[in-house]
């Protein structure tokens, strides 16, 4: 039976309102974790919470932007406010611009994908630095939402691909610099879980071919398991990448 100290470990979920960000932070509140669920819906984030049932209890919902740091610092402020300190980040929100042609792209849908995947993520990561090299035990595991467009592209996708490949550069630094805090970086690249983001997979989207082709998809608690165990690991231990995905989607051998 759960318990509301549950076992001591604290998260933050960003992107937590749906998909498989609320699925992680449900995840987390089930194995023990006490869990922040962030995003910019107070309502969906508060509904995310209590589907957690009775573990709901060690699940707080706070609005965030985490295009801005400001909203970001308060999101963490309020962490360590309610649980006293953090010890997982999962780097989960993030956007696409529409799949058009790349010069159809406007300046205005390349910034915003920009500013939500990749400085969001910069500035969460910058902000568990702080956190996490001040507290006592000293340390903490930060996890990135790279996607296996991290490795390639779909058409028609440039500034989601881009930043899913800066995401992997950051990945990198943060585990080369976080080491002397005792602070541990990953990436999941994850492939066609069954998310309201993924519908249309069902239905058919573009291959690099130029054809429409229905994809399989997995189910999203595979994503979710992955993230607990990820979390659960000792700060010694580390899954550097890894990627999971529907077992039959085109991924290896695209194009």
């Amino acid at each position: 039976m759960s318990t509301f100290v549950g076992n001591g470990k604290v998260a933050i979920i960003t992107g937590a309102s749906a998909g498989i960000g609320k699925a992680s932070a449900v995840a987390l509140l089930k194995a023990g974790y006490s869990v922040a669920f962030a995003g910019r819906r107070q309502a969906e984030l508060e509904a995310a919470v209590a589907s957690a049932g009775e573990d709901a209890v060690r699940g707080i919902a706070v609005v965030t932007d985490v295009c801005d740091p400001a909203s970001v610092k308060a999101l963490f402020e309020k962490t360590v406010a309610a649980f006293g300190r953090v010890d997982v980040i999962f780097n989960n929100a993030g956007i696409g611009a529409p799949a058009v042609m790349l010069e159809d792209i406007t300046i205005e849908q390349w910034k915003a994908v920009v500013d939500t995947n990749l400085s969001g993520a910069f500035y969460c990561t910058q902000e568990a630095f702080r956190v996490m090299k001040a507290q006592t035990p000293r340390g903490g595991r930060i996890i990135n939402n790279g996607s296996i467009s991290a490795h390639a592209p779909r058409p028609n996708s440039s500034p989601y691909t881009s930043t899913k490949h800066a995401i992997t550069g950051l990945t990198k630094t943060t585990s080369l610099d976080g080491r002397k805090y005792d602070i541990a970086c990953s990436q999941i690249d994850i492939g066609n879980a069954a998310t309201e983001m993924t519908e249309r997979m069902a239905k058919g989207v573009m291959q690099a071919n130029g054809e429409m082709a229905i994809e399989p998809r997995m189910d999203v608690k595979h994503v979710a398991d992955a993230i607990v165990h990820m979390s659960n690991l000792p700060l010694e231990a580390n899954v550097q990448f890894i990627t999971i995905m529907a077992t039959k989607m085109p991924f290896v051998g695209r194009g």
